[in-house]
């Protein structure tokens, strides 16, 4: 079984740049405090770098 990765938005992405709300978006998130559940692989962990400073992260099993 591969871990997953829980990723919560905790900062808007209003006013940030294009490729931020992008990357926003295609992960899921809508508003601010959405969560959804990732499966923890370089992919998402390279989008959830890129934006860092708006998200949490926890680790799932």
């Amino acid at each position: 079984m591969t871990d997953q990765v829980k990723v919560t938005l905790v900062k808007s992405a209003a006013h940030r740049k294009p490729n931020q709300r992008a990357i926003v978006k295609s992960l899921g998130l809508n508003k601010v405090n959405s969560s959804v559940v990732l499966p923890d692989n370089a992919a998402t962990r390279g989008a959830l770098f890129k934006i860092a400073h708006l998200i949490t992260v926890e680790v799932v099993k």
